[in-house]
């Protein structure tokens, strides 16, 4: 009987460890009017700041910022960007440390952690103008 106990806790906590996906409108409620700064492996990632709209600011965090939006689609969060139109899906969770993103496609599986969330615009130099 214990060890039944024991399994039926083990697999309870698995499960807790994995929340729904937010949907749209909880992903806007939560990031609208924020820059949120991304990990990944323990590593600061980059940056993206959450504007009205749905319109957003990415960096990694070189000084060089890439606007863009967001959409949800079948569950997912994608991005496109002025310099890469093709949507980049995320699923969000929100975890009792804050957002975990796990990317959708691809050959290789990407998952971003929360670091910090302020309250104040990315530092962006500005396009780079030739000699």
């Amino acid at each position: 009987m214990h060890r039944l106990f024991l399994s039926f806790a083990l697999i309870l906590s698995a499960l807790a460890s994995h929340a729904a996906p937010l949907s749209g409108s909880n992903f806007e409620k939560y990031t609208t009017g924020k820059t949120l700064y991304f990990r990944e492996n323990g590593q600061v990632y980059g940056a993206e700041r959450y504007l009205p709209g749905r319109r957003v600011e990415w960096s990694f965090l070189d000084g060089q910022c890439k606007q863009g939006e967001w959409y949800e689609q079948n569950g997912a969060i994608c991005f496109v960007y002025e310099d890469r139109p093709e949507p980049q899906c995320w699923e969000f969770e929100k975890t009792s440390t804050g957002l975990r993103a796990t990317f959708l496609g691809g050959s290789q599986s990407t998952e971003l952690y929360e670091a910090e969330q302020i309250d104040e615009p990315l530092h962006c130099v500005g396009p780079q103008i030739g000699v």
